[in-house]
């Protein structure tokens, strides 16, 4: 089970911390991701962490940092400098594997979504 927070709303050029807390497997074990759904689009990919190490989105390189606790079973999305096109519900994502990466496909659990809006 997936439990994702922090969204809201925020101006161009802020920032916004999501978090995920994740329970029932061996955190440590799996990739954790993030997606994002924007009206109308299909949900894409925006950042992961594995075992080989952190991987973004070309979007958001440079603005997003994705990290990991794994003591508290916890996956950050830290995101500066937003952006309108940032506005989507934003999904976390656990790995069938350790090595989940951009593809939705690779990933066995999902999160219920956050809004984040953004501003102009």
């Amino acid at each position: 089970q997936l439990q994702a927070s922090g969204g809201g709303l925020v101006q161009a050029g802020g920032s916004l911390r999501l978090s995920c807390t994740a329970s029932g497997r061996a955190f440590r074990n799996y990739a954790m991701g993030w997606f994002r759904q924007a009206p109308g689009k299909e949900r894409e990919f925006v950042a992961a962490v594995n075992w080989s190490g952190k991987f973004y989105a070309d979007p958001v390189q440079g603005r997003f940092t994705i990290s990991r606790d794994n003591a508290q079973n916890t996956v950050f999305l830290q995101m500066n400098g937003l952006k309108p096109e940032d506005t989507a519900v934003y999904f976390c994502a656990q790995g069938a594997t350790a090595y989940s990466n951009k593809d939705a496909k690779s990933y066995k659990y999902w999160g219920q979504g956050t809004q984040v809006t953004v501003s102009s």
